[in-house]
C-alpha cells in the first residue's frame, strides 16, 4: 500500500521536540510550518534566547510562527494558510480545541511514556522515580483532556537499574523522533482510528504532574531501593536534595546493598561515616552516598566531601524525614 506524503505543521519547544522535528524533516513528509514558544530571557544578561525548535527551524529554512496567543486571529489565519493535513505536537503547551481540530487527519502528540501510565508534564522523571523497569513513547490523537486521546503507536524501552531520568530522556528523545515519523507514515497510508485509552485502564495508573524544586526532597523513611530510584528520577531535574546541618545537600548517586553487613542499625536519615564511606539509614538497609553537592559547591564524590567537611555528620533532613 502506497503512502501519501503529508503536509505537517510541527509544534514544539525544547530539545526533546527538536529531535522529532529533525526526524520528520528527513522523512518523505513536508514540514509546511513550525510553531514554537516566543524567545525567552535567559542567562546572566537575561538576553532573549530562541528555543531549540526555533534554532532548528531556522537552520532548515522552515516557515516559523511564535504566537503569544494560540487563539489569536492572525495565528489561526496562518495555520489555515499552511493548509496542513496533520499537526504533530511534542513538548508544547496545551492547544485550544480551535487549533487541534483544524487538520483533517487530526493532531498527534508524542508523549514520553507508555500511556495510559504517567500522564502529565514529567513522565520520564516519574517513571524512573517510581522504580519502573520499562517506559517508552506514545503517539496519540489530542482531545479535550490532557494525554487521554486514542493511542496510535508505542515504542518501549527498558530502564537500566542505574539509569537516571536524564539518561532515559536522551534515549526517549531519539525514540520520539522515530515514532513521529512512523506515526506520520501510518497516517499517510491508512485511516488510523487509534485505541481508546479507557479500554487500557487497570486502575493502578500513575500520574506524572509537573515537578518543582521542593518535589526533589528525599524521604529517608522509604526503603533503600525506593530512595535510590527517587534520586535517579530527580536527576538532573529538579534535583534530589536533603539537608545537612541546616544547609541543602544535593544527591546524585547512591549505592544499594554494598558492604552493609557490618554496619550498625541506622534510623531513617541517620548517618554513619567510616573512612571514605558515607552511609544513610532508610526504612530497611542503609544506602551509601556516592555523589553529593554542598551548598555553593560543585558535585563531588562523597569521599572527597568527607575529607573536607569539618562539621558533625549525624542526620540528613529533619530527624527521621
Amino acid at each position: 500500500m502506497s503512502m501519501t506524503p503529508l503536509r505537517i505543521v510541527f509544534f514544539g519547544t525544547p530539545d526533546f521536540a527538536a529531535a522529532s522535528l529533525a526526524a520528520l524533516s528527513k522523512s518523505a513528509h513536508n514540514i509546511v510550518g513550525v510553531v514554537t514558544a516566543p524567545d525567552r530571557p535567559a542567562g546572566r544578561g537575561q538576553r532573549l534566547q530562541p528555543s531549540h525548535v526555533k534554532q532548528l527551524a531556522l537552520e532548515l529554512s522552515l516557515p516559523l510562527s511564535q504566537p503569544q496567543k494560540l487563539k489569536g486571529d492572525s495565528f489561526l489565519d496562518q495555520l489555515e494558510a499552511w493548509n496542513a493535513d496533520l499537526f504533530v505536537v511534542v513538548a508544547f503547551r496545551m492547544l485550544p480545541e480551535v487549533v487541534w481540530r483544524l487538520p483533517h487527519r487530526g493532531t498527534v502528540n508524542i508523549h514520553g511514556s507508555l500511556l495510559p501510565d504517567f500522564r502529565g508534564a514529567a513522565p520520564i522523571q516519574h517513571a524512573v522515580a517510581s522504580g519502573a523497569k520499562r517506559t517508552g513513547v506514545t503517539s496519540f490523537f489530542i482531545t479535550e483532556d490532557i494525554d487521554t486521546g486514542a493511542i496510535l503507536l508505542q515504542q518501549a524501552i527498558a530502564i537500566g537499574k542505574k539509569e537516571t531520568a536524564g539518561e532515559v530522556y536522551l534515549r526517549l528523545m531519539k525514540a520520539g523522533g522515530d515514532l513521529a515519523v512512523d506515526t506520520a507514515n501510518a497516517l499517510g497510508t491508512i485511516q488510523l482510528e487509534g485505541v481508546d485509552q479507557s479500554l487500557l485502564l487497570k486502575g493502578n495508573e500513575k500520574p506524572a504532574p509537573k515537578l518543582f524544586r521542593q518535589d526533589g526532597r528525599v524521604d529517608w523513611r522509604n526503603s533503600a531501593e525506593q530512595v535510590a530510584d527517587f534520586i535517579r528520577g530527580m536527576t538532573p531535574y529538579p534535583g534530589a536534595w536533603t539537608t545537612l546541618n541546616g544547609a541543602t545537600l544535593k544527591i546524585r548517586g547512591t549505592d544499594v546493598g554494598a558492604n552493609e553487613a557490618a554496619l550498625p542499625h541506622l534510623e531513617p536519615g541517620q548517618c554513619f561515616v567510616e573512612g571514605d564511606n558515607w552511609w544513610v539509614g532508610t526504612h530497611g538497609q542503609p544506602l551509601k552516598l556516592q555523589d553529593v553537592q554542598l551548598a555553593g559547591k560543585p558535585f563531588l564524590s562523597a569521599s572527597d566531601v568527607l575529607r573536607g567537611y569539618r562539621y558533625p555528620i549525624e542526620f540528613l533532613g529533619t530527624k527521621g524525614h
